[in-house]
């Protein structure tokens, strides 16, 4: 009786979890699989292609598009995942001083770019930044500085996107470091506070060591969407120099929707799939390590 009630309670829980499965191999398991096989082929976009082996990876070393994106990237990672992720933090614990309704509305006032498509945010940054029309080039005119091309220059440019992005995408980040610090008990800044501990040894030696698997978290989480770039990138290119800048899901989107030439296009997003997967993988076994060492 009992090995016959666990097997019913077996197969309830196949069924529970089927469909997940199901939809899981369907959206993302066969996707892949389908990635990697197209990767070995000289496929176009649409339809089968002859295989070439490796022929598509051995092809990207000396592809200077390539070397472009990967750069490009590697830039806009460096620029925004760690400032990003500080300045949210810094925020979060500002955010966490005030209470009530003023509370309430800042939060709201920071979180409100998330919720907004990249079409938007293109669009008032665009009324911004824009060469001609911007309504900070008529600000820098009344100062008496020269303009800049911001969206036209390749020196400004990722720095420019990499801002916006910070400020799109800082609302998240806040609320997750809003939610850890509330975790945390009052009592332990009370006894800190009896043993006349400053704010900087406070936030040092409680606020910091118990908010890194937050901070970890928050930094994965901005390490792979930013090595995903592309949308910023590809409106804000519009009429500039796209090739200037280059990313890698924008030179996946130029081999497979521009150039017809589905292979290549998968073997570049391959090497950005093995990339996402080994930084993050060195990403949170680095911020175990040190958040181990901290305790």
């Amino acid at each position: 009786m009992m090995l016959r009630n666990r097997r019913n309670e077996g197969l309830f829980g196949l069924a529970l979890v089927a469909h997940f499965v199901a939809i899981y191999g369907l959206v993302f398991v066969y996707p892949t699989i389908k990635l990697f096989m197209t990767s070995f082929t000289d496929a176009p976009l649409i339809g089968d292609g002859n295989f070439v082996g490796f022929d598509n990876y051995a092809r990207l070393p000396s592809d200077r598009r390539f070397g472009t994106a990967m750069w490009n990237t590697a830039y806009f990672v460096l620029i925004t995942v760690v400032p990003g992720t500080l300045l949210a933090f810094a925020i979060a614990l500002g955010v966490n001083r005030l209470a009530g309704r003023l509370q309430a509305a800042v939060l709201a006032l920071f979180f409100l770019p998330y919720i907004l498509p990249v079409s938007v945010v293109y669009l008032l940054w665009d009324w911004t930044l824009n060469f001609q029309f911007g309504i900070a080039m008529y600000l820098f005119d009344m100062l008496g500085i020269a303009r800049i091309p911001v969206f036209k220059s390749t020196a400004w440019f990722m720095p420019a996107v990499g801002m916006i992005t910070i400020w799109w995408t800082a609302g998240f980040s806040i609320l997750l470091f809003l939610a850890g610090l509330r975790t945390i008990p009052t009592e332990i800044y009370e006894a800190a506070a009896l043993d006349n501990a400053g704010r900087w040894s406070t936030f040092r030696r409680i606020t910091w060591p118990l908010m890194w698997p937050i901070t970890a978290l928050v930094l994965t989480i901005q390490l792979i969407s930013q090595l995903k770039i592309f949308d910023q990138v590809y409106l804000f290119s519009v009429g500039g120099r796209p090739n200037d800048n280059m990313v890698l899901v924008y030179y996946v989107f130029q081999r497979a929707f521009q150039s017809d030439q589905g292979g290549r296009a998968a073997a570049v997003a391959v090497v950005l799939f093995v990339i996402v997967i080994v930084v993050s993988v060195l990403n949170f076994q680095l911020t175990r390590l040190s958040g181990g060492r901290d305790r």
